[in-house]
């Protein structure tokens, strides 16, 4: 069993963070990497990037939006609850090398999974920018840590009401425009990644993103991560969960988290109408 011992509600309490005792976890993990949860018998696998580790308290930090029935019996769970199973570190870790100017872009719950890949790259000795997004200030996640882990942080709200008013990619694109970038790291919401690869393709920048597609198992038994990456099909559990992001189908991505998506959205709506009668 795996411990919580520490739990705060973000974004409006519509996204959870869980520090969690998971101590060999902790010890061997590497930026980029995730884990599986499984809060009881009734609840699914749940895949999660690690928002950070401490080897020496033996803990492990998740943070995930509550979305359907599985991260609802998440949000249940209070600091002393355990999760049944936490199984990991899975997938490859970041590479991180000293490259020159980084940009690292985040949005919503990417921002979690962005937090340690942009504190590694500074640690190597990279000149860090980050920029961060959400529709709206009560929604923005991890500022301060963010500010922590760069030497440059920009914040931007689709609805103007923290930061710059519009889209991340605005701002990268001013900050491509200015030259001298050597590589762009962005995690967050699927269209904001094709975005963000379309905008750096044109300036011909290297770009690496992180995936979330459907995962069961996460050894590459079950086949349910697969993307096709510069045609190939690759499983995100294994050969990733960071690739190329100019060479992501990320059309068949879409397509396959969309039909997820709605079977989850019944699932949670069943969840409820259980945990109301109960």
């Amino acid at each position: 069993m795996f411990k919580i011992v520490k739990r705060e509600e973000m974004a409006e309490g519509t996204v959870i963070l869980n520090e969690i005792e998971a101590p060999l976890i902790a010890k061997k993990a590497k930026p980029g990497q995730f884990v599986i949860l499984k809060a009881n018998e009734e609840g699914e696998r749940i895949p999660l990037t690690m928002a950070d580790t401490d080897p020496v308290k033996g803990t492990i930090t998740i943070i995930y939006m509550v979305v359907g029935k599985s991260t609802a019996i998440f949000r249940d769970l209070k600091i002393g609850d355990c999760y049944q199973d936490v199984i990991g570190p899975l997938g490859k870790a970041t590479h991180l090398e000293k490259v020159g100017k980084v940009i690292c872009v985040g949005g919503g719950t990417g921002v979690a999974v962005l937090h340690p890949i942009t504190r590694g790259l500074k640690e190597v000795g990279n000149d860090v920018t980050c920029i961060i997004g959400a529709r709206n200030k009560g929604l923005l996640i991890l500022e301060e840590q963010m500010k922590a882990a760069s030497h440059d942080l920009r914040v931007c709200t689709d609805d103007g009401s923290y930061g710059h008013h519009g889209f991340v990619t605005d701002v990268l694109k001013e900050a491509l425009q200015a030259g001298d970038i050597n590589l762009v790291v962005a995690i967050g919401p699927v269209p904001m990644m094709k975005a963000v690869s379309n905008l750096t393709k044109e300036f011909n920048v290297p770009t690496l993103v992180s995936l979330n597609p459907i995962m069961v198992d996460g050894t590459g038994m079950c086949g349910g991560c697969r993307v096709t990456i510069g045609g190939e099909t690759k499983f995100a559990c294994v050969d990733g969960p960071e690739f190329d992001g100019h060479k992501v189908d990320y059309d068949e991505l879409i397509l396959r988290l969309r039909a997820y998506q709605e079977d989850e959205k019944k699932s949670h709506q069943a969840y409820c109408a259980l945990h109301n009668a109960g």
